[in-house]
């Protein structure tokens, strides 16, 4: 993936654009992004482009150390961020938090 562009499944584009997602939690395949850094957000699903991000901050964290302000910060309740990584990731020990705000454009 292109170090410029990341994608959210559409259901989050909402929570993104109104500001109530603020971090996504991804393997280490994405941890190359960088405190500063902005980048174009598009939709998995159909790769359309809906705004603008400027990541904040990138650092690991483990599963088990996920806890109710990661849960806020995604817009979710802790039971169902566990959940949604678990569906996409699997069993996995290691995140990457990418703390990110919307560029007003």
């Amino acid at each position: 993936m292109s170090s410029n562009k990341i994608t959210f499944f559409q259901r989050f584009e909402k929570d993104i654009l109104s500001g109530a997602k603020t971090i996504t939690l991804r393997d280490a395949s994405e941890s190359h992004y960088k405190a500063g850094q902005r980048v174009a957000v598009s939709t998995y699903e159909t790769d359309r482009w809906f705004c603008d991000v400027l990541i904040d901050a990138v650092e690991c964290i483990k599963f088990d150390e996920l806890n109710q302000i990661h849960a806020e910060q995604e817009n979710m309740t802790l039971p169902e961020l566990r959940s949604v990584i678990t569906d996409i990731y699997g069993e996995i020990e290691t995140l990457w938090m990418i703390s990110f705000h919307l560029v007003r454009t």
